[in-house]
């Protein structure tokens, strides 16, 4: 019974491998922009192909933007204390509420401008923590554009 379970493993793990996803999608969360009928806090894909760079929102295609009319990359992070989480804990322990108090939580960001003729617009997403160097790598890839780093545009909330 083990060598049928070993080689019934052998065989479907590198299967499961070669169906995975090949092109570069990502989860995003889209955080605002000009894109049209989507709101903000919407869970989304970024789709990033040689030539162009796609929204899709389940399996409805949001926009295409041509790579050759990306204007601009930013990238930024929010950081913040887990303060409403170190109260919640601090109910039951004090002591490991005071601990969550001292950790952060930060959330990655990356934005896109772009002006295709008359058509302009830009967007910002949220992107997870392992993936965003892999998205920022490869649309600065297809675009030829580097990516800038807007610490030094502070918004405020």
């Amino acid at each position: 019974m083990r060598r049928f379970i070993a080689l019934l493993l052998c065989l479907f793990v590198p299967a499961t491998v070669f169906a995975a996803d090949k092109d570069n999608t990502y989860k995003v969360v889209y955080d605002g922009g000009s894109l049209p009928g989507i709101k903000s806090g919407t869970a989304a894909q970024l789709s990033i192909e040689p030539k162009q760079i796609r929204i899709l929102r389940g399996k409805d295609e949001v926009v295409v933007i041509p790579a050759e009319s990306v204007t601009e990359i930013s990238y930024g992070q929010d950081v913040h204390r887990r303060i409403g989480t170190a109260i919640g804990l601090a109910v039951i322990s004090f002591g490991v509420g005071a601990l969550m108090a001292l950790t952060k939580s930060k959330k990655h960001f990356v934005g896109l401008t772009w002006a295709n003729g008359d058509a302009k617009g830009g967007f910002a997403m949220q992107c997870d923590k392992n993936e965003y160097r892999g998205i920022l790598a490869a649309i600065e890839g297809i675009t030829g554009k580097k990516a800038v780093d807007s610490e030094a545009m502070t918004v405020k909330n």
